[in-house]
C-alpha cells in the first residue's frame, strides 16, 4: 500500500478554521429563518430593546427558546446585547438588512431559499445519480417564498433606478405606454415593480408553475394593480402574444432546460423595435474568473437548485447560474437575435439587451 502524503500543518489548520466558520454560519441560517417566520428581528425593533421575556411576550413565544435563540443571534453579530440591563436590540444597521421586508438590502430571505435545498435533499440526491434533474415545480414552498424574498431587495434598488435606463429608448415606451411580458416572473415581485413605476403600461406575467401564479395574483391584489398586471400560467417557450414592446426575463433563463426555445418564443413574439432584457447572476467567463465570495454562492446554489432543474427534461442544457455571456450570447442567437449587449452590472447581477 502506497503511503498518502502527509498534510500541511498549517495549511490543514486554515481550512479547519474555514470548516468552523462554515459550519456556524450553516447552523445559524436555520436561526434566521425562525426569526423571520415568527416576526422576532421586528418584534426587536423598537426603541430599547427588549428582555428576553419582552420579546417572548411580545411574540407569543417560548421564553427559554427565545433566549437561546438571541444568544445564538448576539454570538453571530445579528443582535446587539447590553449585559447590565440584559437588554437585546437592533442597531440601525442590522435592522435595515433585517426587518425591512420591502427595502434594498432585507436578506434572510436567502435563508428560507437555502433551507429548501435540506429539506429536498433526497430528491437532489437520487438526480445526481440519475441524470434526470429537479423540476422546479418539484420543490419544497419554502424555494419559492425564499427566492421572492431573496431577489425582490435587488430589485428594488437596481430595476426601475438604473437597469430599464441602460436599455436604450425602453423608458420613454413606458412612460408612453407599452406591452410588457415578464417571463418565469414567479411571485411577480419584478412585475409589480415595473407596473407601479410605469402606470401607462401594461404587464403581462408568465411562469409554469402554478402555484406561484396564485402568489402573483394575490399580491397583485394587494397593491391593486390587477387591472394593468396579468398573471397567467405558461412556459417560457409557449407564453402567449400578441407582440410586446419589452420582454423580460428575471435570474431564470439559466435554469431552464430549453432556453433556445424560450429565445425562440421571446423573438416571435417581440415587436420588431423590441427589447429582450435578460437579467443573469454576476459571473466571468471562465471558473478561474468566479473564484470569489458571490461566485461560491451562485455556484452551490446552481448545484442543487438551477442545473438541476435545467436537466429535468430530456436534452436539457443545463447552462447554470454562472453561464458565461458567450454561452447566453449563443442562445440568443439561436433564437433568431442579432444584438447583444451588456447594459448593466452590478456585484450580484448582469444585465443584457438583446434585439432583433
Amino acid at each position: 500500500m502506497t503511503d498518502l502524503p502527509q498534510p500541511n500543518p498549517e495549511k490543514l489548520n486554515l481550512l479547519l478554521e474555514q470548516f468552523v466558520h462554515d459550519l456556524g454560519a450553516v447552523m445559524h441560517g436555520s436561526t434566521i429563518v425562525i426569526g423571520e417566520k415568527l416576526g422576532l428581528y421586528v418584534a426587536l425593533d423598537v426603541p430599547g430593546g427588549r428582555t428576553s421575556t419582552e420579546l417572548a411576550k411580545a411574540t407569543e413565544t417560548n421564553e427559554r427558546l427565545i433566549r437561546e435563540w438571541l444568544a445564538a443571534q448576539v454570538t453571530s453579530g445579528y443582535v446587539t446585547y447590553d449585559g447590565a440591563s440584559e437588554r437585546y436590540s437592533l442597531t440601525p444597521e442590522q435592522a435595515f438588512v433585517l426587518t425591512n421586508e420591502r427595502g434594498p438590502a432585507y436578506f434572510p430571505g436567502a435563508f428560507i431559499l437555502a433551507s429548501s435545498n435540506y429539506r429536498d435533499e433526497a430528491r437532489i440526491i437520487d438526480a445526481y445519480r440519475s441524470g434526470k434533474g429537479v423540476g422546479w415545480h418539484q420543490r419544497d414552498e419554502n424555494l419559492f417564498i425564499g427566492t421572492s424574498k431573496f431577489f425582490r431587495p435587488n430589485y428594488v434598488g437596481n430595476l426601475v433606478g438604473s437597469w430599464l435606463p441602460a436599455l436604450e429608448g425602453v423608458v420613454p415606451k413606458l412612460e408612453a405606454g407599452a406591452r410588457v411580458a415578464d417571463v418565469g416572473c414567479g411571485y411577480g415581485s419584478s412585475t409589480l415593480l415595473m407596473a407601479a413605476a410605469y402606470p401607462r403600461s401594461e404587464f403581462f406575467g408568465f411562469d409554469y408553475h402554478a402555484g406561484s401564479i396564485q402568489a402573483a395574483r394575490y399580491y397583485a391584489a394587494l397593491e391593486r394593480a390587477v387591472e394593468r398586471v396579468h398573471f397567467d400560467v405558461a412556459s417560457a417557450q409557449e407564453f402567449p402574444g400578441p407582440k410586446y414592446d419589452l420582454v423580460t426575463l428575471f435570474d431564470c433563463l439559466h435554469d431552464m432546460s430549453d432556453p433556445v426555445g424560450a429565445a425562440k418564443r421571446v423573438h416571435a413574439n417581440l415587436k420588431p423595435d423590441g427589447t429582450w432584457m435578460v437579467v443573469e447572476p454576476a459571473a466571468g467567463e471562465s471558473l478561474k474568473e468566479n473564484m470569489n465570495p458571490v461566485g461560491r454562492i451562485y455556484y452551490s446554489a446552481s448545484s442543487v437548485i438551477c442545473t438541476p432543474a435545467s436537466l429535468f427534461e430530456p436534452g436539457g442544457a443545463g447552462l447554470g447560474a454562472q453561464a458565461s455571456a458567450a454561452q447566453l450570447k449563443d442562445v440568443a442567437k439561436a433564437g433568431g437575435f442579432t444584438r447583444f449587449r451588456l447594459a448593466s452590472q452590478t456585484p450580484f447581477n448582469r444585465v443584457f439587451e438583446i434585439r432583433p
